[in-house]
């Protein structure tokens, strides 16, 4: 299925760079929806601040010593699950379409990164990949908060259960960087014996990255990034910035870690919401999805 981008999308790094669909080994996946946010608003307009902040990224990685973009011939796909403007889409309604988009996608073997809005869109991201296959996968989860509740202000599908829906998929789990839980959570990861990495063990120990790699049970994995994963610093548009966050090159170095070592099935990046006064959030947040991209096609060989 060929699905247009609106003329409405900006492609991500402008429109020298958009590739064909059909041509198309990398597809930014825009999901505007924002319904359960509880702090500061705003992230429904994360995915176009991120979209038009791309195209002042340089093509060139000096990391990767290449133009990235070229090999990894990207399409923009429409946004979905839209609610800004006052459009009302329920949680049910947003999962639904989430899933059968990416699942699309997924059969047409495009490498999806999916751009939010709220963190709850990743369950119907990893619902799509956890239909597609019968091979096991760990969800790694970049985030300063557990997202583990079971359900909040009335809802099991509010951002703040995202990770509890994928526990309850039965999937591995992998959260990095968590530094704010509340007591039902952290009694939950003392139960299930969960592995968490902590900020505060990130920040005394040098070789947290290989002992984070080494605590990956599959060989598969999806990463979702929710930006308050970073440190406010560094990305203050978020909707609950927590001080303590992953530094830009400790980010980066991990990543590249998970991509060397693992198949890297699919990556979101959630929670931008832009700052009225200021680009940094976006552009930076643009940055890490083009360094996504750039150690897809690394160690891809494409």
């Amino acid at each position: 299925m060929l699905v247009q981008t609106s003329t409405a999308v900006q492609p991500f790094l402008g429109s020298d760079i958009k590739s064909s669909y059909e041509a198309s080994r990398v597809v930014i996946l825009p999901i505007p929806y924002e319904a359960t946010t509880t702090y500061r608003k705003g992230c429904e307009n994360g995915p176009d601040a991120l979209l038009e902040a791309s195209v002042q990224l340089e093509y060139y990685d000096d990391e990767l010593d290449r133009e990235t973009c070229w090999d990894a011939r990207i399409y923009t796909h429409s946004s979905i699950a839209d609610t800004r403007d006052g459009q009302s889409v329920s949680a049910e309604k947003m999962l639904s379409v989430t899933r059968d988009t990416v699942s699309q996608l997924i059969q047409d073997d495009k490498f999806v990164i999916a751009l939010g809005g709220e963190h709850s869109i990743t369950t119907g991201i990893v619902d799509a990949y956890r239909l597609a296959s019968s091979e096991p996968f760990t969800v790694i989860q970049i985030d300063a908060h557990g997202d583990m509740r079971h359900e909040y202000e009335g809802s099991i599908h509010n951002h703040a259960c995202v990770m509890r829906r994928i526990l309850d998929m039965g999937l591995p789990t992998l959260p990095i960087a968590i530094r704010a839980v509340c007591k039902e959570e952290a009694d939950l990861i003392k139960e299930k014996s969960l592995s968490v990495i902590w900020a505060r063990e990130i920040a005394k120990d040098p070789d947290w990255i290989e002992k984070a790699i080494a605590q990956i049970s599959t060989e598969r994995v999806f990463i979702t990034i929710d930006l308050d994963g970073i440190d406010p610093a560094l990305i203050p548009g978020v909707g609950t910035p927590e001080p303590g966050g992953l530094n830009w090159y400790a980010l980066t170095t991990f990543l590249r870690r998970v991509f060397e070592t693992h198949q890297v099935i699919g990556c979101d990046v959630m929670e931008l919401a832009p700052l009225g006064d200021s680009v940094v959030s976006q552009f930076t947040a643009a940055k890490l999805v083009y360094k996504l991209i750039g150690y897809q096609v690394t160690t891809k060989g494409w």
